[in-house]
């Protein structure tokens, strides 16, 4: 058994890219050191390393394993769910972590074991050493009316939160989305993504997903393949479309003014699925996309970059 010690973990990304490119010229192999004691037969080694815009809170991480042998699953572990691993070479395997939006700073262990006809033959521990961020915070003062909901809304807004929650908490096994993921309106994104709210002095949920700036009835397209698993009017984001991506990877569009599309169909990229609009507790005409990856609230922007500047999407 093995302990994969891979400096890339704890290096910036410009650097982590320039020291495996440095490993490649040179030839030299991942550093490794036993584990302590010896476990399961086989001694499987594997090679461990990452790529994201930042090990940041809200950023996705695409990770990438490499076996010695052949095996026939990897599993992988970490914030107490499981990480589902594909194969896409020999030997080659990689998944997708989502560092939640407010991810304490620190390290974090990724738990990654092989199996061979079903026996466990290797394992490894992979540090990602996510770094603090500080979100943007507005404070603004509004009539309370605008603040709190009416006594006779909050039955329903708890009704909705529980159905979204449950949403979120199932995981496909199969993997529907493929290749890059694309923008779903052509507005302009806003850095919006984890921003803080002080309302009247009370802090607020962080914004947990991107705004897109267009005019109401622009097309709001799929970013990927998925199948619709909500369409429906809701109190805060109005008229709201929840596309399943597969293995826990969710997307979640508010404020449409229409939908093109019903519960359970399934769409492929660039599908229309509804249009622009202000539905909701909004002041405007906005797209808000927001998405889930294993229950963590990650930056869309951070999966389009992810998968776009990476060849295993493909």
């Amino acid at each position: 058994m093995f302990v994969i010690v891979d400096v890339c973990s704890r290096l910036p990304a410009r650097q982590a890219l320039e020291f495996i490119f440095t490993l490649a010229l040179i030839g030299a192999p991942l550093q490794a050191k036993p584990e302590g004691t010896a476990g399961s037969a086989g001694g499987e080694e594997l090679q461990v390393s990452h790529s994201a815009r930042s090990l940041q809170p809200g950023e996705v991480v695409l990770v990438e394993v490499q076996a010695s042998q052949r095996v026939d699953r990897i599993v992988g572990t970490i914030f107490d769910r499981e990480v589902p691993f594909e194969s896409v070479a020999s030997g080659h395997w990689w998944g997708l972590v989502g560092l939640d939006l407010e991810v304490s700073p620190g390290e974090n262990i990724l738990q990654l074991k092989a199996f061979q006809q079903g026996r466990p033959i290797g394992k490894a521990e992979y540090v990602l050493l996510v770094e603090k961020k500080d979100f943007p915070t507005r404070h603004l003062t509004l009539a309370k009316r605008f603040v709190n909901p009416p006594e006779e809304s909050l039955e329903r807004i708890r009704k909705e939160s529980r159905r979204i929650t449950a949403l979120f908490g199932d995981f496909a096994p199969e993997r529907r989305w493929e290749g890059p993921f694309d923008r779903p309106t052509e507005g302009a994104p806003t850095s919006s993504f984890g921003k803080r709210s002080i309302l009247n002095g009370q802090p607020r949920s962080p914004h947990s997903g991107t705004d897109f700036q267009a005019a109401k009835g622009t097309p709001v397209k799929a970013p990927n393949f998925g199948k619709v698993v909500l369409a429906a009017d809701l109190y805060y984001s109005g008229n709201t479309i929840i596309l399943d991506h597969g293995q826990g990877l969710y997307s979640y569009f508010a404020h449409l003014q229409d939908f093109k599309v019903s519960q359970d169909d399934l769409v492929s990229k660039g599908t229309v699925i509804g249009r622009v609009g202000a539905t909701g507790r909004v002041t405007g005409p906005h797209l808000h996309w927001s998405v889930r990856l294993r229950k963590a609230r990650v930056d869309p922007l951070s999966l389009i970059a992810v998968l776009s500047s990476s060849r295993l999407s493909r």
